[in-house]
């Protein structure tokens, strides 16, 4: 099947109406909607999770002042300090870290955010000096960090490790980990971009997480379902700081209340439920396996198995544009989207797809899992 920018378009638009119809499906972002259902959601809601009759935002004051408390609370940090995204968040994080240890290398894993998604931001922009700690698609251990072989003034470490599949250590490797960090007089800065979901598989609350780092980010569009937006947490000295780069960096933003309020209610309504979702995906991933195998696919692999998180990856050895059409065209006939996000190529022949179980997922049964993934099984191999 021969692939261009406009068939690839033409599929997500289709893919867009089914999330918008009656589909059954294991997860409906909120980002998929449209503006009217997303401004109705939060006139409707914003009133549950903080006072509209006060003064709307200024550069930071006001409701945005009012979450970052709520997350320094939640994470058991001195201070937070909200920013217009995760990306400027840690650069600012680890560029006043290097600043305060004088060193300007980071540890971290050549799959994590700023090496994959970042343009190279930390180098171009932030003039730091990035080392790569291991290339196994796991998070690093206490070894590979002494064996760096020079010094290093943070290691970051993104919890879980999204493009590895959503990966998390033990809390005792995790613990090991940052221990080995420290014997190297380094810090600590977690990428915690997902780290809302990670309590389930370390069994620790949030802060306690949180902190065994000096430094913490975290998202509120993603697992929490917000507009936009992040957090940076840490001492309070480090955070003052933070807010000068942020408005050096054009974080400064005027007016964010739209983004604050969604994350209130991400905190309010989705943070509670992450572990319902976290503990489905277990049984969504069991019966997907199950049932693609069944249908012919014996070879098919969900990484990693169990999940971690609510999140996992799905791989086959197809083309993309083959999967998502036949995922398609599985729910335009019989109303069940199984497969959401974009397929992505990682291989010659071979394919990964990020799923992701929340509150529409909590529906399908084990079995109904199994029954949609070994349909979609048998349809993939009569077009293949």
């Amino acid at each position: 099947m021969n692939d261009s920018a406009n068939d690839q378009a033409a599929r997500r638009a289709r893919r867009l109406e089914l999330l918008r119809s009656s589909v059954r499906t294991l997860t409906r972002p909120g980002f998929r909607s449209t503006l009217r259902e997303r401004l109705e959601d939060l006139v409707e809601a914003a009133g549950s999770v903080h006072d509209l009759d006060e003064p709307s935002d200024i550069y930071g004051d006001g409701v945005v002042e009012a979450l970052e408390h709520r997350v320094a609370a939640l994470l058991g940090m001195e201070d937070a300090a909200f920013f217009p995204s995760g990306t400027m968040a840690q650069q600012v994080a680890l560029r006043c870290w290097a600043g305060r240890t004088g060193n300007r290398a980071v540890a971290l894993h050549p799959l994590g955010h700023p090496e994959v998604h970042e343009r190279n931001a930390l180098v171009e922009v932030g003039g730091l000096r990035t080392l790569r700690l291991t290339d196994e698609p796991r998070l690093p251990t206490p070894q590979e960090i002494r064996d760096v072989g020079e010094p290093f003034g943070a290691l970051m470490v993104e919890l879980p490790l999204r493009d590895a599949g959503f990966v998390l250590p033990t809390w005792e490797e995790l613990t090991a980990t940052v221990e080995a960090a420290r014997e190297l007089d380094a810090v600590v800065h977690f990428d915690g971009a997902r780290l809302w979901e990670s309590t389930v598989h370390f069994g620790r609350p949030l802060e306690e997480i949180a902190g065994l780092a000096d430094s913490v980010y975290v998202s509120f569009y993603k697992s929490l379902d917000g507009f936009s937006g992040a957090v940076l947490a840490g001492p309070a000295p480090l955070v003052d700081e933070a807010r000068v780069w942020r408005h050096r960096y054009g974080g400064q933003v005027f007016q964010q209340f739209p983004a604050a309020l969604s994350a209130l209610l991400g905190l309010e309504r989705e943070l509670p439920r992450l572990p319902e979702y976290v503990a489905h995906a277990k049984v969504v991933a069991g019966a997907l396996a199950e049932g693609l195998a069944a249908g012919g696919l014996p070879w098919a692999r969900v990484h990693p198995e169990p999940p971690h998180t609510h999140q996992f990856q799905v791989w086959l050895p197809y083309a993309p544009e083959l999967l998502e059409e036949t995922a398609i065209r599985q729910a335009e006939e019989t109303g069940r989207l199984l497969f959401v996000a974009d397929w992505h190529a990682r291989g010659p022949g071979i394919s990964c797809h990020e799923t992701t179980v929340s509150a529409p997922g909590l529906e399908w049964t084990a079995e109904e899992v199994r029954e949609a993934a070994r349909d979609f099984a048998e349809r993939l191999l009569a077009r293949g």
